[in-house]
C-alpha cells in the first residue's frame, strides 16, 4: 500500500474506470479533478487537490472518442505543469492514432507524430502504453515510453479455456510475429490469412489462407478490431476450411455498435480482450470477456516510482496478475 502523498493517479473522461482499477491494486484514491464540456464543444479541467511537487499519472486512452480525449490530454497536462507538478506520466492504454504511423500516399498527415509532439510540448515526461499499432512508434516520441504487452495476460486465459490441437491464425502479414508469439507461448501451431483492404476502409476481405485448421479450435490473434469484418470474414474462412470452434484475442476492443453486431451475427464464440478502451457496446453481451490489464500498468507505476525494473516485471509475469485482472474486470 502506497500513501497517497507519494503520488497522485488522475482520471480523464475516458480512463475513469481503468484510474479506478489502478487505484484499487495500489491501494490508494483517485485524485480529485473536475473536467466540463461547455455547450459549444469547449473543455475546461481543473485539478482540485495540490500537486506541487508531487508526481503524477494522468489515466486517458485516446480511443472511442478520439480528438475529445486527445485535446484533453493537453488540457490536463498543461493544468499539472501550472500546479508546479513535479513528473507528469500520461497512461495512455491506447493510442488510437498510432494507426497514422507513416505518409504513404502524397499530401498526408503523420498523426501519430503530431500527437507525440503536441502531448510532449504540454508537459508530459514520460509514457506508459500498451500494444501500439507497431513498436517502431515509439521514436516518435523523445520522452521515455514503457511498451507494455497485453499477450501474456490474454495467453493465460485462453491456456485456461483448456483447447485442444488449437491453431493461432493472424489476419493479416502484419500480425505474423504477434500470432507466432501467441501460438509459441501455448504450444499452438500458426497460420495466415492473406487480406485485402480497399482505401481506407476500417476492414478487409480475406482471400486465403495459409496453414492447416481443419478439425481444430483457431484463435485469431489481432491488435484490435473496430468494424468487426475482418474477424467475422476470417471466421467464415475459418469454418469453411473445417476449423472445428473459433475464438477471438484483442489487445484493443473498439467494436462500434454495428461491429458488435457483425460479430454476434458470426461464427466466432468468443472474444476475449483487455481493458484499455472503455467500450460500453460490449456491456452485457455474453459474447465479449474483458480481461483488465490495469494491474500492470499498477506495477509499473510502482517501480517507476521506487526507481525499479519494468523490463523484469514483462518478462517475469507472474499469475496473480491475471487473477488480479479478472477480479478487477468484475468488480469496476
Amino acid at each position: 500500500m502506497y500513501e497517497q502523498a507519494r503520488f497522485t493517479v488522475f482520471a480523464g473522461s475516458g480512463g475513469r474506470i481503468f484510474a479506478e482499477r489502478i487505484c484499487q491494486y495500489l491501494g490508494i484514491a483517485p485524485g480529485a479533478s473536475e473536467l466540463i464540456r461547455f455547450s459549444e464543444g469547449n473543455t475546461f479541467v481543473r485539478v482540485d487537490e495540490s500537486v506541487r511537487d508531487k508526481d503524477v499519472f494522468l489515466v486517458q486512452p485516446i480511443g472511442m472518442a478520439a480528438n475529445d480525449e486527445f485535446v484533453e490530454i493537453l488540457f490536463w497536462l498543461d493544468a499539472f505543469k501550472r500546479a508546479s507538478a513535479n513528473r507528469c506520466t500520461l497512461i495512455m492504454p491506447y493510442f488510437s492514432y498510432a494507426k497514422g504511423d507513416k505518409k504513404d500516399e502524397p499530401r498526408v498527415s503523420i498523426r501519430a507524430r503530431v500527437c507525440a509532439e503536441c502531448m510532449e510540448l504540454a508537459g508530459a515526461d514520460h509514457f506508459m502504453t500498451m500494444d501500439l499499432h507497431a513498436p517502431q512508434i515509439q521514436g516518435f516520441f523523445k520522452t521515455p515510453m514503457d511498451h507494455l504487452r497485453a499477450m501474456p495476460m490474454l495467453a493465460e486465459h485462453v491456456r485456461r479455456l483448456g483447447l485442444e490441437n488449437a491453431v493461432a491464425v493472424s489476419p493479416n502479414a502484419g500480425r505474423v510475429k504477434m500470432a507466432r508469439k501467441f501460438a509459441a507461448e501455448l504450444g499452438f501451431t500458426t497460420a495466415i490469412a492473406d487480406k485485402i483492404r480497399s482505401s481506407r476502409e476500417e476492414s478487409g476481405e480475406v482471400l486465403e489462407l495459409i496453414g492447416d485448421v481443419s478439425g481444430r479450435d483457431a484463435v485469431i490473434v489481432d491488435e484490435l478490431s473496430s468494424s468487426g469484418g475482418t474477424l467475422a470474414s476470417l471466421a467464415r474462412c475459418l469454418k469453411k476450411r473445417g476449423a472445428r470452434r473459433v475464438f477471438a484475442v484483442l489487445s484493443h476492443n473498439v467494436l462500434s455498435e454495428s461491429g458488435v453486431k457483425r460479430i454476434e451475427d458470426s461464427e466466432i464464440e468468443r472474444v476475449i480482450s483487455t481493458d484499455t478502451v472503455d467500450n460500453v457496446n460490449i456491456l452485457g453481451r455474453d459474447r465479449f470477456q474483458t480481461i483488465s490489464v490495469a494491474p500492470l500498468f499498477a506495477e509499473s507505476i510502482r517501480r517507476f516510482y521506487d526507481g525499479g525494473s519494468i523490463d523484469v516485471m514483462l518478462s517475469d509475469m507472474p499469475e496473480s496478475f491475471y487473477e488480479a485482472g479478472v477480479r478487477l474486470a468484475r468488480e469496476f
